[in-house]
């Protein structure tokens, strides 16, 4: 394990995973998982393809159990809570949301209250929902589209307003899941301003970021976990973990990060000593 940088940190934990073991079809998926999430902390989970991010990020969201080892979310232990109560206090941003109706912007926004990808027949929401799913698609800027629908909007769009569904039922952890997929520069710069006004907006809000472009971390990024083999090699404070040497053991490839002006920049090669 490489050393990860420290903080003293009073803060509420919000995730909590324990010597974590992933087994699936005899094949060992993660080893020895530990991590700590507190409330106004904003990590990113980094490694190559195929590492275990997307494996640590679906116990995050209660939506998996370890093999072995312990998981608590929001105060509750995997395996020993009502899984789908405890998933209305997750938020979860997944950019290949299987929605297939033409739904409007504020209708995408109100699934959140169901946790559905379509409206349920028959529901209708309350004022005090409604009134919430308007404010949160006019704090992330989409007041101006709020009846456009989901086949005719961009892929910015999209994840500004899945966003919005994902902070309707006032989540205490917020899961984006590769958020930027789909995005060209303009909207990925756009989606990442998004994020760093969100975390402004709610201070509390702790966010689990999984990527695997360093390109894609908002700004207001805190923590950062570099994983790699289905272990964590590195976790703690984004500027003490996202560096050349530990970012290059963790992808196995000279790659030299840069940090300018809040934001991180990946490059191929070894920095050249004079």
């Amino acid at each position: 394990m490489i050393e990860e940088g420290r903080r003293e940190n009073h803060a509420t934990e919000v995730l909590v995973l324990r010597g974590v073991d992933v087994v699936r079809s005899s094949r060992q998926i993660l080893t020895g998982v530990d991590l700590t999430v507190r409330t106004g902390e904003h990590w990113a989970l980094i490694g190559p393809n195929g590492a275990g991010k997307s494996t640590i990020l679906s116990m995050c969201g209660a939506e998996a159990h370890p093999t072995r080892g312990s998981v608590h979310v929001l105060g509750q232990q995997l395996g020993r809570v009502e899984i789908r109560r405890l998933r209305e206090s997750i938020g979860h941003v997944n950019p290949r949301h299987p929605l297939r109706s033409p739904l409007t912007v504020r209708q995408v926004v109100l699934t959140g209250a169901t946790g559905t990808a379509e409206m349920m027949n028959r529901w209708e929401p309350s004022p005090s929902i409604i009134a919430r799913a308007d404010h949160l698609i006019g704090m992330l800027g989409l007041g101006a589209r709020e009846d456009a629908t989901w086949p005719t909007m961009s892929q910015g769009e999209r994840g500004r307003a899945l966003i919005a569904r994902a902070l309707l039922p006032d989540p205490a952890l917020l899961l984006l899941d590769e958020p930027s997929t789909g995005l060209d520069v303009a909207a990925r710069e756009q989606f990442l301003e998004t994020l760093d006004l969100l975390h402004d907006a709610q201070p509390d809000l702790a966010t689990v970021l999984v990527t695997h472009h360093l390109e894609e971390l908002p700004g207001s990024t805190t923590h950062a976990a570099l994983v790699s083999k289905g272990e964590i090699v590195a976790r703690g404070l984004a500027k003490d973990i996202l560096t050349t040497d530990l970012v290059t053991e963790a992808f196995d490839y000279p790659i030299r990060i840069e940090h300018r002006e809040e934001r991180w920049q990946a490059r191929a090669g070894r920095v050249l000593v004079d």
